[in-house]
């Protein structure tokens, strides 16, 4: 019978052949993507790191996170930002922000392993999270990640930190460190901060000031330098103890 007969052999490979090659785009379109994404990760920060090793960063991926998030508050949010050199940002805030975020600063090549296992282990013990990163990452992640932990956004940083550290000296990390951290809502870099808080330009800050604004870093948007709590004034006084241990921030750079 005719229901019974088999169909020819090129009409079954024509129809497995069918079958199979919505596969085959699917997973030519997916291989191209893939390689299109890794030449995206592995040029872009490179094109980046070049061109900004000398010229100031316009803006970083959390102010424009800041930015859209004032958008959906209903209290008013303006972004208050002046870049300024290293050189007319007071040493007095270098060493602050280095005696409170990372005092291997100089020493280690973007990640300090043993700062990060002993974050992990505070964090098992405390309610109070600590974080394990270095100036290095803080800055890459101002530069081009978003908030929040995660495997993906740590690897991302880990990545684009020792980059950034291969292309960018030390003085040029710390530079635009300071002039993309958030020092409160919507006040990113230290002349903003110390204009604001201090009435003064970032040059001008006394130790106890630069101390101050060390102190916030952490958790910005829940502290003031200029009306400080307990926990903020105890912090400062230990980041001034710490920076009399480790003395000028100039003589540690033309050593390294």
């Amino acid at each position: 019978m005719a229901s019974g007969r088999r169909a020819p052999n090129w009409q079954r490979h024509a129809t497995r052949s069918g079958r199979r090659r919505p596969r085959v785009f699917l997973w030519r379109w997916l291989k191209r993507l893939a390689i299109f994404g890794i030449v995206v990760l592995l040029v872009l920060p490179l094109l980046f790191f070049a061109i900004f090793r000398f010229v100031p960063v316009p803006a970083t991926s959390f102010m424009l996170l800041g930015s859209l998030d004032g958008l959906r508050d209903d209290k008013p949010y303006s972004l208050h930002r002046d870049w300024v050199p290293l050189a007319e940002i007071s040493p007095r805030l270098q060493r602050a922000v280095i005696a409170s975020e990372d005092q291997k600063f100089i020493e280690h090549y973007g990640l300090d392993i043993a700062a990060m296992e002993k974050a992990l282990q505070h964090n098992k013990r405390s309610k109070r999270v600590r974080g394990g990163s270095t100036i290095s990452q803080q800055t890459t992640k101002n530069l081009f990640l978003w908030p929040g932990r995660s495997y993906l956004r740590k690897g991302l940083e880990v990545y684009l930190t020792l980059l950034m550290e291969t292309l960018w000296s030390k003085e040029r990390i710390l530079e635009v460190y300071l002039n993309s951290a958030e020092f409160g809502r919507g006040i990113y870099g230290a002349e903003a901060a110390a204009q604001i808080y201090f009435h003064k330009p970032a040059a001008k800050l006394s130790s106890r000031e630069a101390a101050l604004l060390a102190a916030v870093l952490p958790a910005p948007r829940k502290r003031n330098p200029a009306q400080p709590s307990g926990y903020v004034q105890a912090r400062a006084v230990w980041i001034q103890s710490q920076m009399a241990r480790l003395g000028p921030v100039e003589q540690a750079f033309t050593a390294d």
